[in-house]
């Protein structure tokens, strides 16, 4: 293996809030060919989660059991095929996508500017952000399964909906074809300035955070009904709800992912109180809870 495989690393490091428990095992690929030899060679039935920039994503202070493979920097791939399409690896930032597009007189990625994560998440949860989405630029992706096959998928194979991609289950995604069309890139440089100044102005992107932590409801937004619930402000330990963005639960500098989860489902009963709505989490929510031995 030419990757690096790492025992008992703790995870807060690898995520967005900067917090989390240790992996058990982690592994950090050379390259997608390093990546598949990894995976065929795990025992079979070994548990395996997949981390990019770690965003979207609550790591519980007990860690993670298995192996969990780490793509920040690496499945970095990125191309402008013959035919116009653009192929893109697993681990590529959603931002680095959209510049590179642009920069190839293609629009309609414009929007993957404003999602803190890599394009292996953005397909995985149909991430989205002012407007668009991530699988309405998809043409197919390459799946890995547990036995190190890699298969081509169409989204025909999976049931895509808000936040939500469901299909192909133990499969994982590589890399993905996207079809844009060509337009003005001046006009395509203007709009991703103008989405990052507005994510700028409205987002905490200067604290640690996972991004927006609760799906919007039909019709309405999650920001507004926390807002009106009078939560803004609202801290548990290290844990804060943003004061600039409702939808945003911050790091103030000590948090545990404990207090994090304490207080989403604090925010999701009060919220269901005052507002009658039910609240659904945008963020993945994973591993162990920490016992306390004392």
């Amino acid at each position: 293996m030419k990757g690096r495989l790492l025992h008992h690393e703790k995870l807060a490091k690898y995520t967005s809030w900067r917090v989390g428990g240790p992996a058990e095992r982690l592994y950090i690929p050379h390259d997608r060919a390093d990546l598949i030899e990894f995976v065929k060679g795990l025992p079979a039935g070994e548990p395996v989660f997949w981390m990019g920039l770690g965003s979207n994503l609550l790591v519980r202070d007990g860690g993670i059991r298995g192996t969990v493979i780490n793509t920040k920097g690496r499945l970095r791939a990125m191309s402008l095929l013959e035919d116009g399409t653009v192929y893109v690896e697993a681990g590529v930032p959603c931002a680095h996508v959209a510049r590179f597009c642009c920069e190839q007189g293609l629009v309609g990625a414009e929007f993957l500017a404003g999602i803190p994560g890599t394009m292996g998440g953005a397909l995985k949860m149909n991430a989205g952000a002012f407007g668009g989405e991530t699988w309405g630029i998809v043409k197919h992706v390459d799946m890995l399964n547990a036995a190190g096959e890699v298969a081509r998928r169409n989204p025909e194979d999976f049931t895509v909906a808000y936040r939500s991609v469901k299909g192909c289950e133990g499969e994982w995604f590589l890399s993905a074809l996207l079809i844009l069309a060509h337009g003005d890139t001046a006009a395509s440089q203007q709009k991703i300035r103008e989405l990052l100044e507005k994510r700028a102005k409205t987002q905490p992107t200067n604290q640690p955070s996972c991004g927006s932590v609760f799906k919007n409801p039909e019709g309405d937004h999650a920001a507004r009904l926390i807002e009106q619930t009078g939560l803004k402000g609202y801290a548990l330990g290290g844990a804060c709800v943003s004061e600039k963005h409702a939808n945003f639960i911050v790091n103030t500098g000590n948090a545990t992912a404990a207090e994090i989860e304490a207080l989403i489902k604090m925010v999701q009963i009060k919220v269901e109180e005052k507002q009658g709505v039910v609240l659904h989490t945008e963020v993945c929510m994973v591993g162990e809870v920490e016992v306390d031995d004392g």
